[in-house]
């Protein structure tokens, strides 16, 4: 007598027990894209809520999160608001992009977004596009309530940089 080795996930279901590789992959590939849904579904209802609490004024608010692709949708008040909740979304730790699908009530121009660079202050931002550094209150106020502080922005974060003709 002896004993005879076999590859348990080989061979014919004859018993009904045990699972293949590619069936165990598959479960486990399965339940991943299952909690991956899950976890994406809880960040976009906490961004969501985020967005609420900063009193950004948008109808039937729906954000889905898939990869690091955001999608929002619902009907903001106007183009500010709208702007304003692109970035909220977009400065968010993990979303690289964000497909806008909302409308506006009141359609208005866009604003100029603005990457923050190292060494980059709202001075130097409304020198840039406004050339005088004493208008970066409106850079700081177009950005209310996401910027608490005007010295405090980082590399990395997008502002919007309103047209001043529009803006007044």
């Amino acid at each position: 007598m002896s004993i005879f080795s076999f590859i348990k996930e080989a061979g014919a279901r004859v018993l009904g027990i045990g699972k293949s590789t590619t069936e165990k992959n598959n479960e486990v590939s399965e339940r991943k894209t299952k909690e991956n849904q899950q976890e994406n579904a809880k960040a976009a209802s906490r961004l969501e809520e985020h967005i609420r609490s900063l009193n950004l004024n948008i109808d039937n608010l729906d954000i889905t999160i898939e990869g690091d692709m955001a999608t929002v949708s619902g009907e903001a008040e106007d183009q500010a608001t709208r702007e304003k909740i692109i970035l909220v979304v977009g400065n968010t730790a993990g979303i690289g992009q964000v497909d806008d699908r909302m409308d506006v009530e009141d359609e208005e121009p866009e604003a100029t977004f603005h990457t923050v660079e190292r060494g980059d202050n709202l001075s130097k931002i409304a020198k840039d596009h406004y050339g005088d550094p004493g208008k970066y209150q409106i850079i700081f106020e177009a950005n209310k309530p996401m910027l608490k502080d005007p010295d405090k922005i980082y590399p990395g974060q997008v502002l919007r940089i309103p047209d001043i003709e529009t803006e007044n």
